[in-house]
Formats: C-alpha cells, structure tokens, sequence
C-alpha cells in the first residue's frame, strides 16, 4: 500500500553536463513544494523491501532515480537508471551496499529490510521537458519472541506483597506492550496487591526494542492452583497481534485452618479383629507433618505422623477418637464402633444319649447389632430350633447353629453339636407263607444304636443259618430276613447284639406244608405314619362293633343257661373222653395232614354234641 510523501527537500542533480533547460527542470522539481499525499510500504524485518515507482513512465523518458530524505530532510541519492543506455548504477552509500535492486519499471527493491530502512524514498522520472518524482515511506516491522515469564519467585506466600517474576518479550518493532493475566482474567494494578512495571530497552545495533513487565503480588489461599502468564500486544503490517506466554502455577504456602480426621478401612463397617488406621490432615500448604491422636480412654495425646495405626482391635476400642495439631490449636473427632458377635452352644461337640432321654439344647447371642439366627441339620437348614423331650434315632446328627450381622460384611459364627443316639436292641419277628406255596420268609425286624450285627440259628441243632437280607439301616432300623422251605415244623431264633446288649427272641415256624397266617412286614417310618392312621380308624369301627356283639351274645347266653344246665353236663362228659383220646405227632408230611383232617373232624362232631 501506497500514499504520496509530504514534503521534498530541494537538492542538487548529480554533476553530469546537462543542457540547460533541463539542468533548469531538475532544479525546480528538486525544490517542489510538499506533496499533497503519501504512498506507504510496509516491510517484515529481514525481508526483501519492494518499492515500486508511484509514476507512471512518461514518454521521452531519459531517466529515472531513487533519493531518501536524511532526517534534516537533505535528499541520498541511491539508484539512477538511463532508459536510453539501459544501464543501472548505485551511488556509494553504505548503508545499501549491495542491497540494492532497480528493475525496468523503476521498482527499488531494498533487501535484509532493516529497521534504518523505514525512510521516505523518491522516484525520479526526467523527460527533456519535465521532471515528476513521487515519495514512498518504507515501514518496518518485526515479530517479537513468545514471551517467557523469568525470575518466577520459589514459592508465594499469603498475606505477602512479594515478586512473581519478570515477563520478557525481545527483538520486537515497534516497541510491544505487556500485560499480566490470571487465569485468563487481565490482572490490574492494585495499590500494595497488584504492583505492574513496564520497561523497554532499544538495541542500537538493530533497532530492535526488548519489553520487560515485573509482578509484584500478594497472593490468598485461592491462587494455589491459579495459572499466571503474561501476553504482549505488538503491531505487524496487517494490524494488532498478541502473543501469549506458557502459564505458570506456583507454590502458595498458607497456614493451616482446619484439621480433619479419617478412618482408613477396606470396608465401611469394622469387626473385631479388623486393623483400623487413622488419618489426620491440615488444610495448610505445607500440610502438617504431625499431629497429636487421641484414644479413648487415655488422657494425653499420641504423637504420630499423620496416620496411626491399630491392630486386632477388639470391642473395647468402641468410642470417640481425636486428632490435633501439636500445639493442640485445632482438633476433630469421629466415632468408631467396632461390631462385635458371640456364639454359645449349649452342648457342643459330640454328646451320647439313650433314647427315649430328654436333651435341652439352647443357642445364645451377644452382638452389637440385630443378628440372625438359623439352624442346619446335615446340611439341611431346618425351619425350627431343634427340641428334644424324648431322643429317637432320627434325631441323631450334626447340628449348627449359626449366626451373622446382615449389616457387617464377613461376620459370622457357628457351632456345632454331633447327636448319638444310642439304644439296646430291640427285636420283633413275623413270618408269612409266601404265594407260591414252596416258602416261608421269616423277618427280624431290628432297632438299636450302635447298628446291631444280627445272626439266625435253628433251635436244637444249634446250626447257623447264613444266607440272609439285610433292608438298609435308617433311624436305627433295619430288618434282616431269611427265606425258608421246612420239611418239619422248627423254631428259629434271632440274635441282635451291639455295644450294649445282646437280644435273643425265637419264633417257631411249621413245616412247609402247613399254611400260616401271612404277617405284614415292617413298614418305613413314612409309610407306617400313613398305615397307623388307617389302622387307627379300621380298629375304631372294629371295637365298636365287637362290644354291640359282645352285649347281644351275653343277652343270648343268660336266656338259654337255665333251660341247658342238664343236657350241658352229658356234653361235658362226652368232651371230657374226645380230649382223652391219644394225639401223636408227626414227624412225616403226609401223618401231619391225617392228623389235622382227624382233629377237623373230631372239633365238629364235639362241636355238634354240644349244640
């Protein structure tokens, strides 16, 4: 961008023979009053200047130069240009030595643009007839470096007007200006808080200025994390720019205000056993490095570090704990319950008792919360506690009773009790014909704890029967039972014996062509509850329909007593010489038979004489 220059100083042409009314031209245009306008250029620092010639180029040019204005507005002569020779010459100057450049157009180019460049250049251009010239003025400007923040004070204490440091910003042209910002915010001087000095030094050399802004601040305990920087403002040839420096935080020191106290545990609840670490802090910058614990129970303070630990605390650590700073100055406090669960069973371990025995049985409960409470019996949680007025062998196993604080993570306790239930053996035994008519199954139903071992024998030869079954052991019963075809009538005896008795019960049983009365086996607990019930009702309506039967047949005998008292002695005798009769017994199948047909036919005839 271009403007007109405003003034030209009047000077002499170059000593070359011109002829006189031209020599007269270049004199008056020398002494031209000021210009009515300025063309402008502006130029970076160290780059190439490009001046072009504001004229246009008249015909019957001869030549055209280049002058710049000495600050006592005597006109340097720099570049001369002939347009008929075509030829470029550059005075002796010393500051443009080898810097200069004048095109065809008459466009000066200046370069490692300097800040003694900025200057008011002329154009010359000189007909026969006429002299024009038109003045340029050559700006400069130069970038300066990102501003640094130096000098940055160690460390900012409150209440404290103190130096934060120095913001630089070098090799700058024009001259910049610097101002200070606070998290992002502009800092502005404050009498005795906020303390600004500006400084600039030029550098002779080049012309370059280098600002320099100091801080003095008095910071407060919210500038701990407070970012400072510093941006200078600076001129460039398109306008206003600003460069900003790396923000700064520093170290605010401040005393301590408040001391707080904390409970380091893996878990929000603590139990006996558990390790409690105690943690103490001040507000301050620096903060505390020790402090005084307070325990319950003790009247002076620990001194520790900032943490104190405990370890396997028990319920008796329970209260209020203190912590202050050494001088006692400040103090907290916070309260700490250590949860504590007891467990007694009454008994435990393993008990013995004989059944049909009553065994008290209690589980009591200490804790420091609401606990739970559920009993497990071979690993089967029961829905009750158990009770027992009367042992049998079903109550025999492992019982525990535990407990647990819902509100306490990994609280829990248990305790067990092992049940015996022991008992002499006891031995009941049925038979039965089985239904294909070859066989007797012969059953010894048996109860006891320890399990009694059972073994079979024939009565009279002593001998040991050894093919038998066994039901499965369960609440203290089983049934051992045997399957046998007797040509002759026998008597078997069971034997069941454990650690506390020997029981011996015998049966005798027919031979196998004698047909007995089948007797049920025993039943499974859970069946025989069912059965007994049935039975229970069956025997009921039975009973009850033998005494209807019992009161008709006594009627009937008192009627008819007295009208037979005569025949009933004759039929008494005739019964008295049938029961004389001789009665063997044998020891064949087939005399077995013949025996009961006779004593058959003999009961009927009997039977008959007394009718």
């Amino acid at each position: 961008m271009m403007e007109p220059p405003a003034t030209a100083a009047c000077a002499s042409c170059r000593r070359r023979p011109l002829p006189p009314p031209l020599l007269c031209l270049l004199l008056a245009a020398l002494c031209l009053p000021p210009a009515l306008g300025l063309y402008t250029v502006n130029a970076i620092y160290g780059d190439t200047i490009i001046i072009p010639c504001p004229l246009e180029v008249p015909e019957g040019l001869m030549f055209g130069k280049w002058k710049y204005e000495m600050p006592n507005g005597s006109p340097v002569f720099i570049a001369f240009r002939s347009s008929t020779k075509k030829s470029v010459q550059y005075d002796d100057v010393p500051d443009y030595k080898d810097r200069l450049s004048l095109s065809e157009n008459y466009t000066l180019s200046i370069k490692n643009a300097r800040i003694s460049d900025e200057k008011r250049f002329v154009c010359m251009l000189v007909t026969e007839d006429d002299v024009s010239e038109e003045p340029t003025i050559v700006k400069v400007f130069k970038q300066p470096s990102q501003p640094e923040i130096l000098h940055q004070a160690d460390l900012l204490e409150t209440e404290k007007l103190q130096m934060l440091g120095e913001c630089v910003a070098r090799d700058s042209y024009p001259e910049g200006n610097v101002t200070w910002y606070k998290n992002g915010r502009i800092l502005q001087p404050v009498e005795d808080v906020v303390v600004i000095n500006l400084q600039k030094i030029v550098d002779k050399s080049t012309g370059l200025f280098t600002v320099t802004s100091s801080l003095q601040y008095m910071p407060t305990k919210e500038d701990a994390d407070a970012k400072f920087s510093c941006i200078v403002t600076y001129y460039g040839p398109s306008g206003q720019k600003t460069i900003q420096s790396e923000p700064i935080v520093f170290d605010v020191h401040y005393p301590t205000e408040k001391v707080t106290i904390q409970v380091l545990s893996q878990s929000r609840t603590i139990k006996e056993g558990d390790n409690i670490t105690l943690k103490c802090s001040g507000n301050g910058n620096p903060p505390p490095q020790e402090f005084l614990f307070y325990i319950p129970g003790e009247t002076e303070g620990v001194r520790s570090s900032d943490t104190y630990v405990m370890t396997d605390v028990r319920r008796n650590a329970t209260g209020e704990y203190k912590c202050s700073l050494t001088d006692k100055s400040m103090m907290d406090s916070t309260t700490i319950t250590v949860h504590y669960l007891d467990l007694q069973l009454t008994p435990s371990g393993e008990v013995t008792k004989q059944i049909g025995e009553a065994l008290p049985v209690s589980c009591t409960i200490s804790s420091s919360r609401n606990a739970t409470v559920f009993w497990i019996k071979d690993n089967t949680r029961m829905q009750t506690s158990p009770s027992f007025s009367s042992l049998q062998y079903q109550d025999a196993g492992n019982y525990v009773c535990e407990t647990a604080l819902q509100e306490v993570e990994g609280l829990r306790k248990r305790q067990t009790l092992k049940l015996i239930v022991e008992g002499k053996p006891q031995i009941k035994m049925t038979k039965k014909t089985n239904t294909n008519k070859m066989s007797k199954t012969i059953i010894c139903n048996v109860e006891g704890f320890p399990k009694p071992a059972v073994q079979w024998t024939v009565t009279g030869t002593g001998s040991i029967i050894n093919k038998t079954e066994e039901t499965k052991y369960v609440n203290g019963k089983f049934a051992s039972k045997i399957i046998i075809a007797p040509e002759e009538n026998v008597t078997l005896t069971c034997i069941a014996e454990n650690e506390l008795e020997r029981t011996v019960t015998s049966m005798n049983v027919s031979a196998i062509s004698i047909p007995e009365y089948d007797e049920p086996e025993d039943r499974s607990d859970d069946n025989s509850e069912k059965v007994n019930d049935q039975a229970k009702l069956i025997v009921g309506i039975v009973v009850g329909l033998l005494l209807v039967a019992l009161v008709a047949g006594v009627v009937y005998w008192l009627y008819v007593k007295k009208s037979n008292d005569a025949k009933g002695k004759s039929e008494k005798a005739a019964a008295q010489n049938f029961a004389s009769l001789p009665r063997t017994a044998s020891k064949h199948v087939d005399k077995d038979l013949g025996n009961i047909e006779e004593n058959k036919k003999l009961e009927e005839n009997n039977h008959k004489s007394e009718t």
